[in-house]
């Protein structure tokens, strides 16, 4: 284990254009090697260099497609080979989608749902065995509120998420004991692009304020992270709404 309880080795973002994988990476890139990897991964100048200002030891930004679950395990193998042991891996790869537009278009919802869950899934199930082998390492997952309890108006996104949330729940039991830290955050809305456009919801944080909280998390060695804290207890006592006054809630 390194410094501050993070794992030693490679820092790997999977979502190298993530505002907030790119802010976690930040936190964590002094002396380190950290990997970006993304779609188009020759266009990442801007983020590469804010990794260094940050001081980080190298970046390296690899291609890589989320949705191509069966190039996952080739990755895989050639980041390790090229880069060595992983210290910490984030999951900061993820869509939004359009509701209105998946609710009239199935094959609009299966994309949705496959990058935001299977995909994840695939990613998750070989890293988790990677890191094993290691005997230690870190994975940052992002579940969300919006999978706590799944609304009517985002019921696609919200039930990708809940069921991102039950396997990493899942299989960070299925690592305890083996010296695999998983870190499931949950953040609520997030202003940022993503999102840009939207109302703000109640309670909103920044890419900023999640990445700190999730550096916090992983130095604590944490299991599950809400962002802010008082969603907790929010959502506990959302969970007891009745469905009728539940299915009106705008977001």
């Amino acid at each position: 284990m390194g410094l501050r309880g993070i794992a030693e080795g490679t820092v790997l973002l999977l979502g190298g254009r993530s505002e907030i994988g790119l802010e976690v990476a930040r936190r964590l890139a002094r002396g380190q090697v950290v990997i970006l990897a993304a779609r188009r991964s020759d266009e990442l100048a801007e983020q590469v260099a804010t990794l260094t200002e940050a001081g980080a030891a190298q970046v390296h930004c690899v291609e890589f497609d989320a949705d191509d679950t069966a190039s996952h395990p080739a990755f895989f193998d050639k980041v390790v080979a090229e880069h060595g042991q992983l210290g910490v891996a984030v999951l900061a790869f993820g869509v939004l989608g359009d509701q209105a537009r998946a609710e009239q278009d199935p094959a609009h919802a299966l994309a949705v749902v496959h990058t935001d869950y299977a995909a994840q899934v695939s990613v998750l199930t070989i890293l988790a065995n990677l890191l094993r082998a290691q005997g230690e390492g870190q994975l940052v997952v992002f579940s969300s509120v919006a999978g706590a309890r799944v609304r009517r108006a985002n019921y696609v996104y919200g039930s990708a998420k809940a069921g991102l949330d039950g396997f990493a729940s899942g299989l960070a039991d299925a690592l305890h004991g083996s010296g695999v830290h998983l870190l499931l955050a949950r953040p609520g809305f997030v202003i940022g692009r993503m999102t840009e456009g939207m109302e703000p919801a109640p309670f909103s944080s920044t890419p900023d304020q999640v990445a700190a909280a999730v550096v916090k998390g992983l130095h604590k060695r944490a299991g599950v992270v809400w962002i802010p804290g008082i969603l907790r207890p929010v959502f506990f006592a959302m969970r007891l709404l009745p469905q009728a006054i539940w299915r009106r809630m705008p977001r």
